[in-house]
């Protein structure tokens, strides 16, 4: 057999998929947050790195104006190119030093000190210029008041840069120790941050997870119940798209399968529970009406043997009518006596009526008027044993007798739509609606039977009827009013008939 391709789950998000989100996300929130903090801590850092610039650039400042004196002092000393040069780099770079400093006008003490020192600087490196080309020129007398000029004045920057290099350390470290200790808060901000972060992850994962285990823990209740045999219980809903999802609308459906093949089972269990009590009751109706056709006969086999006999000596001694009469009788005992079929063809039911009728006939002087109207196509229509007899017996024993008029009884068969109607009228007395509302409702009474009946009445007859054809209207009972007789239709349906018959014979 040739193999159904695999049709594809329909999995828009799976587990993977959510796993793999929920970790970048969570990751990237992270990335993100400490590289805020870094750069805050970096920007922070650069700003205590700051703080001192300054003092280290007075250092610088200072340290450098002593080499220059040095240098000066030197080339006075040894009038050596070496000492010339150190002085002029030296120079320079005090030059390039003080180009830094304040030379605007401003209401800042630390500003007004730098303004100074530059001025003075620039001064003092004019003096010491002067002192070298003094030297140079041999003028021992001005090289000497220049370079103590030059002294004073380097005195003088010194104590200028030392000044101001106190006052701008004690600035810095009130500046420091402001900046530590917002590094320090950052830092246990940061902390707070980076555990409130982790906590929000927490919760995150929680959540995800949570939404994930849930639909697990109720597929796998529901299947607990399941495996116990409980198969009535509610179905687990279906909110998500992943694998998870798959397996639950896989589980309902298998749920809802079971649930359907046990309604299935216990529909066909009471169908088959019904069939058999129906057949049951259609044996005991059977059995009930024979016992009472038997118990209407006295020693019938007896009874039919001498009919037999007493036809055989009729007819010996060319008594025509007389072994008419008994040979009708005969046919009649036989059916009742020999016939264990259950159900019987309609031209076999038309037979025994005519033997009923003809004794009747004979019995009461030919006053009995029968009359049939038969479509000879539906005689071979199975119906139940004993019906139409004890219907025409109840037309006569309730409906013709003792009337004043002439009795006529019609049978008629005729089919009317969907149906084979076989309709027992009378012209007799008639039925009220409460006597045919009990005969249909089976609330007939047993002083409602004639004495003259023999017991086979028409409650039998409809309950025998509606379980053959499992159909409730198969009978109608219709009398139009006092003294306008009485109409028994049978309605058996065409289509089915067959089934009918042979399910309940199988059964």
């Amino acid at each position: 057999m040739r193999k159904q391709p695999n049709k594809k789950i329909d999995i828009r998000f799976s587990i993977q998929t959510k796993l793999i989100a929920v970790f970048l996300f969570t990751s990237c929130i992270l990335l993100a947050v400490n590289m805020i903090m870094n750069q805050n801590m970096n920007k922070m850092i650069s700003e205590i790195d700051k703080v001192y610039i300054s003092n280290v650039n007075l250092n610088e400042l200072q340290s450098v104006l002593k080499q220059v004196q040095e240098s000066m002092s030197e080339y006075l000393n040894t009038k050596s190119s070496d000492a010339m040069e150190s002085y002029y780099k030296n120079e320079d770079k005090y030059i390039r030093l003080i180009g830094g400093l304040n030379e605007q006008i401003v209401n800042d003490d630390s500003k007004i000190i730098e303004k100074n020192i530059k001025n003075m600087s620039l001064n003092y490196l004019e003096v010491t210029d002067k002192t070298i080309e003094y030297k140079r020129g041999r003028n021992v007398e001005k090289y000497r008041v220049s370079y103590e000029q030059a002294a004073i004045i380097y005195d003088y920057i010194n104590t200028y840069i030392y000044s101001l290099n106190n006052e701008q350390f004690k600035e810095n470290t009130k500046n420091y120790q402001l900046l530590l200790s917002s590094l320090k808060y950052s830092e246990v901000i940061n902390t707070g941050i980076l555990i409130v972060i982790a906590i929000a992850n927490i919760i995150l994962i929680l959540l995800f997870t949570r939404e994930m285990i849930n639909p697990i823990i109720k597929l796998a209740e529901a299947a607990d119940q399941v495996a116990k045999g409980q198969f009535d219980i509610e179905l687990v809903k279906v909110e998500s798209k992943d694998e998870i999802g798959v397996v639950t609308k896989a589980f309902n459906q298998m749920v809802l399968s079971i649930q359907v093949y046990i309604e299935q089972i216990k529909k066909n269990i009471e169908l088959q529970s019904s069939m058999k009590e129906k057949a049951l009751i259609m044996e005991n109706h059977l059995k009930d009406a024979r016992l009472r056709y038997l118990q209407a006969q006295i020693n019938p086999h007896f009874l039919f043997n001498t009919l037999n006999a007493g036809a055989q000596l009729a007819m010996l001694e060319g008594a025509d009518r007389t072994y008419l009469y008994i040979q009708h009788m005969a046919e009649f005992f036989r059916y009742n006596v020999q016939n264990n079929k259950e159900c019987v063809t309609l031209r076999e039911e038309i037979e025994l009526v005519d033997s009923y009728i003809y004794i009747l006939n004979v019995r009461f002087s030919g006053e009995i008027k029968f009359v049939k109207k038969i479509d000879e196509t539906y005689l071979d229509l199975k119906i139940p044993s004993m019906i139409l007899q004890p219907i025409i017996e109840n037309s006569i024993n309730y409906g013709i007798r003792n009337i004043e008029w002439e009795g006529v009884i019609e049978l008629l068969v005729f089919r009317e739509d969907n149906h084979v109607c076989i309709s027992i009228r009378d012209n007799g007395i008639g039925m009220s609606k409460e006597l045919i509302e009990k005969i249909m409702n089976h609330r007939l009474k047993d002083k409602d039977i004639s004495k003259d009946s023999n017991g086979v009445g028409l409650d039998n007859v409809i309950n025998r009827l509606r379980l053959f054809f499992s159909c409730q209207d198969v009978i109608e009972i219709t009398s139009v009013g006092k003294d306008m007789g009485t109409e028994v239709a049978i309605y058996v349906p065409i289509e089915g008939e067959k089934s009918n018959v042979q399910n309940y014979v199988s059964r």
